[in-house]
């Protein structure tokens, strides 16, 4: 493992602890990151919320947008699906029924297990999809090289925690 001087010790220990909104120091903890990841999805899925007002879509829920990302381009079983978004079975049983009666994904059984279903966007989706990202695209330019370089930098250290947490329930 890898040492740190006291000056990087002292850098990082200014930055393990937050104020929260009622003025009190609160260390960073595993479970504050979870909380503000979590946070941080709701106000993401508000932005979506109002993008989906401006293109006039009233069909389909920001939850669901984020099913159809998911699925992507790909032709996807129902629990590859679940395995891929780490969604809950009931839930996404439903959202998967919405998308299904309002036209956004197409399903098909297997040929090889009928038992099983094969999902796959419709153009309805792929439009929409294509829609969402391209207005992300274009907030996307209007970044800086500080913004971006942070932004690659917070993706890096999520990854990571992910891949943590998956380790540590093996």
């Amino acid at each position: 493992m890898e040492e740190t001087s006291g000056a990087q010790r002292s850098a990082y220990a200014s930055v393990s602890t937050f104020i929260d909104s009622s003025g009190t120091e609160v260390p960073v903890t595993h479970l504050e990151i979870a909380r503000l990841i979590e946070r941080a999805h709701r106000r993401f899925l508000d932005l979506l919320r109002v993008e989906l007002t401006r293109l006039g879509t009233d069909d389909i829920s920001p939850s669901q947008v984020m099913l159809l990302f998911t699925i992507g381009q790909d032709e996807l079983s129902v629990r590859d699906l679940l395995e891929r978004g780490h969604y809950l079975g009931s839930n996404a049983s439903y959202n998967l029924k919405q998308l299904v009666d309002a036209d956004y994904v197409h399903r098909s059984a297997s040929q090889r297990d009928r038992r099983s279903a094969r999902l796959k966007l419709t153009a309805k989706a792929q439009s929409l999809c294509e829609a969402i990202r391209g207005m992300h695209d274009n907030h996307q330019s209007g970044r800086d090289e500080q913004e971006a370089y942070e932004l690659g930098i917070a993706f890096s250290v999520l990854r990571r925690l992910e891949m943590l947490w998956t380790g540590s329930l093996r």
